[in-house]
């Protein structure tokens, strides 16, 4: 009788994964992009892009892909992020901080991302956006 061996340990999923992968990420992004657009809550942050937003959003799926543990798309096409380098000429204090993470907290929320996932995530873009400040306040 021939017996296989299963190999039992865990294997963790990436972020991407758990969150399904680049169908999932994009929808994300682009609710994201939709709110920003549409609530004036979200004014700030949205006069720092240009119009049309879509190279924005093609910037924050390549970038958040990889930052997930997705293919790494941003750096692919344009080399190592400098997230912090790239955002010094726009002025981010704390209102942008905070509207930025309640747009996206706003999307993961309506895309019904499971709380685990999307707790984790809030954390780290928490982490992320404070990180991002250049104006004090």
């Amino acid at each position: 009788m021939n017996t296989m061996t299963q190999d039992t340990s865990i294997t963790e999923l990436t972020l991407y994964e758990q969150l399904g992968g680049a169908e999932k990420l994009r929808t994300l992004v682009d609710r994201f992009y939709d709110l920003m657009a549409l609530d004036a809550n979200f004014q700030g942050i949205r006069q720092m892009h240009p119009t049309p937003m879509d190279s924005s959003r093609d910037k924050l799926f390549w970038f958040l892909s990889g930052w997930m543990g997705g293919p790494d798309l941003f750096t692919e096409k344009f080399g190592h992020p400098r997230l912090r380098a790239r955002h010094l000429p726009y002025s981010i204090g704390i209102s942008e901080r905070n509207q930025w993470l309640i747009c996206m907290g706003t999307a993961m929320e309506e895309l019904a991302i499971e709380e685990p996932l999307r707790d984790h995530l809030w954390q780290s873009f928490s982490q992320t956006a404070d990180w991002m400040r250049n104006r004090a306040e």
